[in-house]
């Protein structure tokens, strides 16, 4: 690829590129398209030194350096293992395409060369037509707005953000469009491409904002326009789910002093006993001290909830429908409707069978690490627990869950950042073992592997809070332990849902403000620094500001481009944590739009400022990422179904309302939901050192579980009302996934994925191309018969001339002939 809207700066053996403008080779008429950099040694003697000089000079009058050989000295520099050797061969392929090369060692960098790059238009033609690139032909054509549903909505949502953009001028009409046709050397004539044209210039207005994507994909290519037009959609989608979810959390604040089951918890006369939270060290306990936390659990654990998970699972399946429909849009606007990615990968699974393996063993190895780290913070949870509760003060001992809640989910965070980085190079060194053969197979096998290890490192703590904290602890008399001696952690008796919410705001607003944030700009600019420092810029600064460095020169210290993976991943991680849980912390969503709204401004200045200008490279869609939003789209209506059932109490408190209740009311569903247990069945070594810390003797102390009394025949089994329970919740699990996916299919099935207005203008367009060259065709047989005509009138004029000629001629000779007579 070759980029005609300026210079792009590379380094030998990578892609990292950055373009600019206006510069030329010294004859001042060939621009500047590409440029490499490479580490330069300078000799030190005089001869080296002219021998470059000279080299330099053939380079720009465009002679072939391999005619100059015996000139160049044998060294090391020669051996066929060696860079520059490997540099000489390289540059020699580029020469042979038909590139012309220009050498710049004489840098204000110390120690860097530059090689520039300039494409002829010839070659450009001849690469544009191989590649069967789209071009605008002169004819236009008026483009009809579409006055569809989807249309207005998107049309009026635009206008509300209308102030947030700044504003761009228009070249053209927005209903006049360009006649495309694939690019051929021989109907160049049509197209209203010349070598002028090509050249794109970023204004400070499009660095100001990126939701003009238009802009960036002329700039950096479909592929990087594409990353911002889905980004730019994503966020808008985001504005009515974060209304949603803040009304689901404000109707949660308003009703929380009516809720029954907070109210009776929270209610002084309540003298509820409840068993010690850990073997010897925790004394038995009050239900009332627990109101601040079920009073809490009510913003988040209220119907509300679950209509808002509904909402969210249409959300998805209509986000995905728009944005094919936006893509389309995208594809038709672009010229890329007949784009196709030839890229062909043919499997030898014998051959990478070795890889392949370790490709899985590696992985499984990677989650394995994942659990165990997770594992680890669980004991870190029982031990400082035990801990906190043999402390001298009543302050540390009245906040002993809030503080181990809290620290957990840091140190949670922490660890997923670390693994997320060190994942991403595992990820990689994995893909390059398997060697795959094509560019795009490469990039899908990266990110389907990084998604896979970094999916796991965020939401492995989550999902064992939300499905297996407090129900692997057995009951007062017969906990289970790890190890024999770490008693496994209980839920608080507002349930676990608002400690799911906890850790989910913390590691999704942590990955948001430090690694999507602060990683975004911090890490580009110390990596600029390191640079820098390493070339030796404490004595060149100074000499920095007397003499202006040319522009691929101070490009050289940006940072190189590494691809969309991280943007893309990032924000699907982040889609992960709105949909996924969502049933636990409504206000996800505002989350991510306040996120996004700094994300593409972020993203907007790292491309244009901070990254080197990368290769443009053509794209139809989102490639794999569609197929992994989809997949979480999918799996986030099972995983809210488990949460609402399992997680949450709503089911129990509907099983008890509509079959336990005496007056179909909530009062008395928090006794309805202990269980006894006679302190003396404790066992021995397992019982509390304090028993009289309430200031009283306890007999009998609750639990929170479905089983049997004490005084029962059959003591501590599971009772009648778990099973019931369970029933329906496996039941609301299957209602719940089977008709949120039917819904979700109706809206795909409901919504087009072409646009009926586009479908219509691609029809007009392939009619339009058909007039085009009939026309075409006709003129050329018009001036072929003119032609044919002309010369046909020439020949006959040219033929009675010569007949008259010959005739006066004959006449001349006959009279001569008499009169010799």
């Amino acid at each position: 690829s070759v980029c005609v809207n300026g210079p792009m700066v590379n380094t030998y053996h990578a892609e990292n590129i950055h373009c600019q403008h206006g510069l030329y080779f010294q004859d001042g008429q060939r621009r500047v398209d590409y440029v490499l950099t490479y580490p330069v040694k300078k000799p030190g003697g005089g001869r080296s030194s002219r021998q470059s000089t000279h080299l330099r000079g053939i380079h720009s009058r465009g002679e072939h350096p391999r005619h100059h050989q015996a000139q160049r000295p044998k060294d090391s520099s020669s051996l066929p293992s060696s860079p520059a050797f490997r540099r000489e061969e390289f540059e020699g392929k580029l020469r042979d395409t038909g590139l012309e090369l220009e050498k710049d060692e004489d840098t204000k960098i110390p120690g860097v060369g530059f090689v520039k790059i300039h494409a002829p238009w010839t070659i450009l033609c001849r690469e544009a037509e191989f590649m069967k690139l789209k071009m605008p032909t002169k004819r236009v054509y008026e483009v009809k707005q579409s006055t569809g549903v989807m249309e207005k909505i998107s049309s009026l949502v635009s206008k509300v953000l209308e102030p947030l953009h700044p504003h761009v001028e228009e070249h053209q009409p927005k209903n006049i469009k360009h006649l495309s046709h694939t690019f051929s050397r021989e109907k160049q004539h049509l197209t209203e491409t010349d070598v002028n044209t090509n050249v794109v210039v970023l204004s400070e207005k499009c660095k100001q904002f990126v939701s003009f994507f238009n802009v960036f994909r002329k700039y950096f290519g479909e592929k990087i326009g594409l990353y911002f037009a889905w980004l730019g959609l994503y966020t808008q989608m985001l504005i009515p789910a974060s209304l949603v979810g803040v009304i689901v959390f404000l109707y949660g604040c308003a009703t929380v002093d009516d809720n029954i089951p907070s109210m009776e918890i929270c209610h002084p006369r309540n003298n509820i006993t409840m068993c010690p939270l850990c073997d010897r060290v925790c004394s038995y306990w009050k239900l009332s001290t627990a109101c601040g936390t079920a009073r809490a659990s009510h913003l988040f654990d209220n119907p509300a909830t679950v209509f808002f998970s509904i909402f969210m699972a249409l959300w998805a399946a209509m986000f995905m429908e728009h944005w094919k429909r936006r893509q389309m849009r995208l594809n038709y606007e672009w010229d890329l409707t007949g784009f196709e990615d030839e890229e062909v990968e043919k499997l030898n699974y014998q051959d990478r069978l070795p890889a392949y393996m370790t490709n899985i063993v590696m992985m499984l190895l990677m989650i394995g690490v994942t659990f165990a780290i997770v594992f680890g913070v669980i004991l870190y949870r029982i031990s400082t627990k035990a801990a906190l509760h043999m402390s001298s003060n009543p302050t540390t001992r009245n906040h002993v869950q809030l503080t181990v809640k809290t620290t957990a989910a840091i140190i949670n965070l922490v660890v997923i950042l670390i693994l997320d980085e060190v994942y991403g190079a595992v990820a990689r060194w994995l893909t390059v073992l398997e060697v795959p053969k094509t560019d795009k197979s490469f990039e899908e096998r990266l990110i389907f592997k990084t998604f896979i290890l970094k999916f796991f490192n965020a939401f492995t703590p989550i999902i064992y809070i939300a499905f297996f904290r407090g129900r692997l602890v057995g009951r007062p008399g017969s906990y289970l332990y790890v190890f024999e001696s770490y008693r496994m952690e209980e839920c608080a008796h507002g349930g676990c849902l608002m400690e799911l919410c906890i850790q989910l705001s913390i590691t999704m607003l942590g990955k948001q403000l430090i690694q999507n944030n602060l990683f975004e700009i911090g890490i580009p600019k110390l990596k600029k620094l390191i640079r820098y420092i390493r070339s030796k810029q404490g004595a060149f600064q100074e000499e920095e500001r007397q003499k202006k460095l040319q522009r691929y020169e101070a490009d050289h210290f940006l940072e190189p481009f590494a691809g969309l993976t991280p943007e893309y991943m990032e924000m699907i991680i982040q889609f992960g944590f709105v949909t996924l849980f969502v049933a636990s912390f409504p206000l996800a969503p505002l989350f991510a739009l306040l996120n996004n709204i700094i994300e593409i401004r972020l993203d907007a200045k790292k491309f244009v400022t901070e990254l080197r200008r990368p290769v443009a490279a053509r794209a139809k869609d989102i490639g794999i990422w569609y197929n992994i939003l989809r997949g979480v789209a999918k799996v986030a209506v099972i995983i809210n179904a488990f949460v609402i059932s399992f997680t949450s109490d709503f089911i129990p408190r509907m099983v008890y309302q509509y079959m336990y209740s005496p007056d179909g009311s909530m009062h008395g569903f928090v006794n309805h939901t202990l269980s006894y247990f006679n302190v003396s069945h404790f066992q021995e070594g397992k019982e509390t050192m304090d028993p009289l810390q309430l200031g009283y003797p306890v007999e009998i102390c609750r639990y929170k579980d479905y089983r049997e009394p004490p005084w029962s025949t059959t003591p501590y089994e599971i009772s009648k009302e778990f099973w019931a329970v369970l029933a329906v919740r496996l039941a609301f699990v299957i209602v719940f996934q089977n008709v949120v996916m039917l819904m979700s299919d109706v809206v795909d099935w409901l919504i087009p994925d072409i646009p009926k207005d586009i479908s219509l203008q691609i029809h007009k367009e392939k009619i339009l191309l058909v007039d085009l060259f009939m026309k075409e065709e006709q003129g050329k047989v018009h001036i072929l018969e003119s032609r044919t005509s002309a010369v046909g009138k020439e020949n006959c004029s040219s033929g009675n001339n010569n007949n008259s000629t010959m005739a006066h001629q004959r006449s001349g000779l006959h009279t001569n002939s008499t009169n010799s007579f």
